[in-house]
């Protein structure tokens, strides 16, 4: 026993163990693997814990009786063997198809020893050329992963995406080391066999996520399968040299279970695939170990009910045997902890190059091993019949007698005869051996056209096409070429999509929280939120197969937008350019408006004179900039300088166009400012309800109102104080001021004048009032005066008038009486 004290530690205990940490602490050591630590009155038992069977991860056949394993792998060995035999016709084709690709020269003794034993290249030139275009679109230098982000688009989010990207692509190139063998083993098997796998897991001897390749004739399914999600079945068929089980066995992954001796046993596709190889296959010594994806009840792990009773259902597991003995090594949980639907989870990927009618796809070897095949029959007869006609046989007599027997005479060389009678030529007679047959040519090229034309391997003849043709007529040649290849390509683009998938989830599950090296924004302790905010996709465009189709697709939009640059982000489709023909570094050669951070005004004039790219945001002094990108403009000296510079026209549009964006971005904050509240974003405007859109229009209207309201009055106040600066409006100003001096001096003095001239009126107001009252008192007298002498002389004319009448009434009387008198002296006259 072994004893030690320790002192205390700088922060106190928890409370009620002050006592016991003040007691010496006793460390007992009876077994290595048992550590015991007594402290006090408590004791500590540091023994290392054993799984049991409610551990998730747990290999449950430890926990099962051998009869239930023996019965259970014998059942599934059974299937497994049955789901061979249903596909052994597919095997067969696929092993002939395997002897076409020619990987090996055939010696041939038919019809002769030495007979042509060439085989027609189209088969592997295909595939050939299906796996060098494949990597290279699918595994670019810069990493075959990029990001998509999940959701509302952040700088946080942003660069949690640029950051996840850097990392899987580090991942998948430095560190998954055999990712790109393994990958470029798969593009070699898919176009042949028509589909290829692979398995995707988390690898407990190498601490990290692993990707490897599985050959289509290594994973078998059931009759009927259509996928591997749902496949009753899935068994993938494994090799694995005695020292490696003896490794997962240590490691507990297996059960310790003696195998014996392997199976020794090889099928026909590892025979021919060796065959191809230039290797001899007689046997193999590794175990075979059955790897098998199913739904089971096991006994003891029924799946239950609410009330804890079986229900029979099947659950999904991993159960491994090996083949030969049947042994069951293990049997693992197929879905994710916590899961209560338990759905299965998926390990594997497959690829197809043509989907077919049933679980696997159709492959080269399908579509054109005829082709191949009859290819690689006429070549051989056109090659043999030249050999004949080179070098013919035929009869001879049989005393004919030749020097150095009957081998072949060298050119120039003359040979010794005996011939017993006759002429050499009645003694010999060569066989009637033909030319190479044009028609038999014509045929073979015939066939040989057809099968690369199916296969998308054939050359586009470039030289029938003019120069100057449109990008548009090159693009629809290219799509007509390659559309096959484009179909394939795009297939293989979800498939890995759903690959880097599995390998996001391993990531963010079973790795390190942080990354192995300092990221250049964030920190690095962001790791696994990262992969939670962004998707990961393959950087391969499944609407192009090539990139020479992807640089004429570019050619295009950039003729499109030489009509219209307004409408393009040139540094946008440059940029894109550059990544497309695989130039490192392109974000540093190639910067645009999505990589500008704010900077004053000053900075940006200088970006502008170097035309690099500009950005203004929000939260800029959008006057201040402005009135700094004006006075550029305005400037003599860079005005004189910009006249000599051929690009000053693009320049000064440059300027503008940030002006432009100045201006637009103020506006906005006008109308925010006037409504009191921030206005949607672009994507948020996608989300708004009619109601709330209509509301935030009327209010912008009535904000927008006001500001032209406000900028009416200060441009008229602008442009009276930019006339008043005019030197004609200015004198025009100081004549006006003159008139208006003289003006007010004649105003002045009319109003003297008016002045004196009331004062005038005045004082004749006055005399004339006082002219008016002696007037009326004159009248007065006057008047009563005449009144008097009226008066007087209405009574004298009274009296006078009363002396006439009287007068005429005499008068009148003396003529009456003269008138009487006279008539009555005339009337006796007339009597007499």
């Amino acid at each position: 026993m072994a004893t030690s004290s320790m002192d205390k530690g700088l922060y106190a205990a928890p409370m009620g163990l002050e006592q016991e940490m003040d007691a010496p602490i006793e460390i007992e050591i009876e077994d290595p693997e048992s550590v015991s630590i007594g402290i006090g009155g408590m004791e500590i038992d540091l023994k290392p814990k054993k799984p049991t069977e409610k551990d998730f991860d747990a290999n449950l056949a430890d926990f099962m009786e051998d009869g239930e394993l023996d019965s259970l792998g014998g059942d599934l060995i059974e299937d497994f063997d049955k789901d061979q035999m249903d596909r052994k016709e597919w095997i067969k084709t696929y092993v002939d198809g395997l002897k076409l690709l020619g990987l090996q020269y055939e010696d041939r003794t038919e019809p002769w020893q030495g007979a042509c034993g060439v085989f027609h290249p189209m088969l592997t030139e295909s595939v050939v050329r299906f796996q060098s275009e494949g990597i290279t679109e699918t595994f670019p230098a810069m990493g075959p992963v990029k990001t998509k982000i999940i959701g509302k688009e952040t700088p946080e989010a942003t660069e949690a995406a640029v950051r996840v990207q850097d990392d899987m692509n580090y991942q998948l190139t430095e560190v998954m080391y055999e990712y790109r063998p393994e990958h470029e083993k798969m593009l070699w098997s898919l176009p042949l066999a028509g589909s290829a796998f692979k398995k995707v897991y988390y690898d407990p001897s190498k601490g990290r996520q692993v990707a490897v390749f599985i050959p289509a004739e290594d994973l078998v399914v059931p009759y009927g399968a259509t996928s591997l999600e749902t496949a009753e079945r899935v068994t993938h068929v494994m090799r694995k040299t005695e020292n490696e089980v003896l490794k997962l066995q240590d490691a507990g992954f297996y059960s310790d279970v003696d195998l014996g001796e392997p199976g020794y046993e090889l099928d026909d596709i590892e025979k021919q695939k060796a065959e191809e190889q230039g290797m001899s296959a007689i046997q193999d010594n590794r175990f075979r170990i059955l790897e098998m994806h199913v739904d089971l009840d096991l006994p003891g792990f029924e799946h239950t009910d609410k009330k804890g009773k079986p229900t029979g259902i099947a659950l999904p597991y991993v159960v491994t045997v090996e083949k030969q003995s049947g042994s069951v090594l293990a049997i693992r949980r197929n879905w994710y902890e916590g899961d209560k639907l338990h759905l299965k989870r998926q390990h594997f990927v497959h690829y197809q190059y043509i989907p077919g009618f049933g679980f696997y796809g159709y492959g080269l070897i399908h579509l054109i091993g005829g082709y191949a095949k009859s290819a690689t029959m006429l070549i051989r007869q056109l090659v043999d019949a030249g050999t004949l006609s080179n070098l013919p046989g035929g009869l001879k007599s049989r005393g004919l007698r030749i020097k150095g027997d009957d081998t072949p005479i060298q050119p120039g060389e003359f040979r010794d005869v005996d011939v017993p009678s006759g002429s050499i030529r009645d003694n010999i007679l060569p066989l009637p051996y033909k030319e190479p047959s044009q028609v038999l040519m014509a045929l073979f090229q015939q066939i040989v056209e057809e099968g690369r034309r199916f296969a998308s391997a054939g050359d586009m003849n470039v030289s029938d096409m003019s120069a100057q043709a449109p990008v548009g007529t090159t693009l629809a040649l290219l799509e007509r070429q390659l559309k096959v290849m484009g179909a394939v390509q795009a297939r293989m683009h979800f498939t890995m999509k759903q690959e880097f998938k599995l390998l996001k989830i391993i990531i963010a599950d079973y790795t390190p929280e942080e990354y192995d090296y300092e990221p250049e924004d964030g920190s690095r302790n962001a790791r696994k939120s990262d992969y939670d905010k962004v998707d990961v996709i393959p950087v391969s465009d499944p609407n192009a197969a090539t990139m020479a189709q992807k640089i004429v697709q570019y050619q295009a939009v950039l003729q499109l937008a030489q009509s219209a640059p307004q409408l393009y982000d040139m540094a946008l489709l440059h940029r894109q350019m550059v990544e497309v023909l695989g130039v490192k570094n392109a974000d540093k050669l190639i910067k645009t408006e999505d990589d500008q951070l704010p900077t004053d005004p000053v900075t940006e004039n200088q970006h502008l004179l170097t035309m690099e790219p500009v950005k203004a945001f929000i939260e800029q002094n959008h006057q201040a900039h402005m009135q700094v990108h004006m006075a550029l403009l305005q400037d003599p000296k860079i005005q004189s300088m910009l006249q000599q510079n051929p690009q000053a026209q693009a320049l000064m549009a440059a300027v503008m166009a940030h002006i432009n964006e100045h201006t637009a971005l103020d506006y906005r904050k006008q109308v925010e400012t006037m409504i009191g509240m921030s206005l949607p974003s672009e994507e948020m405007n996608k989300k708004l309800s009619p109601e709330l859109a209509d509301q935030i229009a009327v209010m912008s209207a009535q904000a927008a109102t006001q500001i032209t309201q406000q900028n009416q009055q200060q441009a008229q106040q602008q442009q009276a104080q930019q006339q008043m600066q005019d030197p004609i409006v200015q004198m025009q100003m100081q004549e006006l001021q003159l008139k208006q001096g003289e003006l007010q001096l004649k105003q002045q003095k009319q109003q003297i004048d008016a002045a004196e001239k009331a004062d005038r009126l005045r004082i004749e107001e006055s005399r004339i009032a006082a002219q008016k009252e002696i007037a009326a008192m004159q009248v007065g007298a006057q008047s009563a005066a005449a009144r008097d002498k009226l008066a007087k002389q209405q009574e004298m004319e009274g009296m006078r008038m009363g002396i006439d009448a009287a007068k005429h009434k005499a008068q009148v009387a003396a003529q009456l009486a003269s008138q009487r008198f006279n008539q009555q002296n005339r009337t006796p006259r007339k009597e007499n």
